[in-house]
């Protein structure tokens, strides 16, 4: 009765570990920036003198700067420090080359911090990050980005954006 039991329990941890591991091998999870760093993050190895491309996998503090057919572009973005305001987002300087381009995967897991389409009104973020945590839709992130330069964390896998954390300003 005992071996039974030990063979079931180890065969349910099994398929759990399985599941989980599986899971996990899907999008992996990978260290976010700091949200709020006042440096642009780097993408050594990659050719901003060649067409616009996708960023390694990653998480990138960044914002849309275009949404196309089939893909979005996207640059890098630091916090500036401001003398008489809290402070702000940048993107590159002008006649900078580095920005990067990918599809938007189908089901990306977009996280605002405003909430979503035409109800952005209030705010839905975690107080211990400063990230947006009610989940939308495919289509709010792609409508929301064509209005306004939305700050946020997006992870890259495989080349596709498969999530975007939008960071909260005031």
């Amino acid at each position: 009765m005992k071996r039974s039991l030990a063979a079931a329990g180890a065969a349910f941890a099994l398929t759990l570990t399985g599941t989980t591991a599986a899971q996990a091998a899907a999008v992996p999870d990978f260290p976010d920036p700091k949200v709020f760093g006042t440096s642009f993050q780097r993408d050594p190895g990659h050719d901003f003198t060649k067409r616009v491309s996708s960023r390694k996998d990653g998480v990138l503090r960044g914002w849309i700067t275009y949404v196309g057919a089939g893909h979005v572009e996207y640059e890098p973005i630091r916090w500036k420090n401001a003398e008489h305001v809290e402070g702000y987002f940048v993107g590159p300087p002008e006649g900078d080359a580095t920005a990067y381009a990918s599809p938007v995967a189908k089901n990306v897991v977009y996280l605002s911090a405003f909430g979503c389409g035409t109800a952005r009104a209030g705010t839905t973020v975690s107080a211990k990050t400063g990230l947006g945590v009610k989940r939308c839709s495919r289509k709010a992130l792609l409508a929301d980005a064509k209005k306004h330069r939305m700050p946020g964390l997006i992870t890259v896998h495989k080349g596709k954006i498969v999530k975007f954390r939008e960071i909260y300003t005031p």
